[in-house]
């Protein structure tokens, strides 16, 4: 039942975009098509839950014995920059027309902070490593959920006679709110 909660908070109740603002800058920016949307989660998905695992080993077997703690955060970033470039490969090779849809926000997944944040929360939680799985699995579902729905209300705005102050940036802004007040419904649930 443990992890049932974690998994149903972490997706609706407490999204890492939506409820904690970490990723915005992907999700903005990524989120013009759905198509974009899912490689951007799928990449997400991954990279968050080899992350999650990486940095959990390097904290209670490297980190905390040498007790150089204080080296989490520089130790995360270049474990997720790490993981990043191996995805970079790996979509190069394996889906090329992604890897072009994609472009600059591949990179951005190095100093994507809902990567960041969850790794850090993780400890923060003092959750153990099949939880560590779990909450990161669940973070990155959420983040690819929320990226997807917003990336579907885009292109159908696309379609709409906005007025001109409204068009791009502050449609988008405005929907991600209304999106977030959306997800706040889930709040009763866990």
């Amino acid at each position: 039942m443990e992890y049932v909660l974690i998994i149903i908070s972490a997706v609706f109740v407490n999204n890492i975009v939506l409820a904690q603002f970490l990723g915005i800058c992907p999700f903005l920016g990524v989120s013009n098509k759905i198509e974009t949307a899912l490689g951007m989660g799928g990449a997400v998905t991954f990279v968050m839950t080899i992350a999650a695992i990486v940095t959990y080993l390097i904290m209670y077997f490297v980190l905390i014995p040498l007790n150089i703690g204080y080296m989490q955060t520089v130790a995360y970033i270049l474990i997720i920059a790490a993981l990043v470039q191996m995805v970079e490969i790996i979509l190069k090779k394996v889906s090329p027309s992604l890897y072009q849809a994609l472009g600059v926000f591949l990179p951005l997944i190095t100093t994507n902070c809902a990567i960041l944040g969850v790794a850090i929360l993780l400890v923060q939680k003092e959750f153990n490593l099949l939880e560590s799985v779990v909450f990161a699995i669940s973070n990155a579902i959420g983040f690819a959920l929320a990226l997807v729905i917003f990336a579907g209300i885009r292109e159908s705005l696309d379609l709409v006679d906005l007025p001109k102050g409204m068009k791009g940036a502050p449609i988008a802004l405005v929907t991600a709110g209304i999106l977030a007040l959306a997800f706040m419904g889930f709040a009763g649930i866990v």
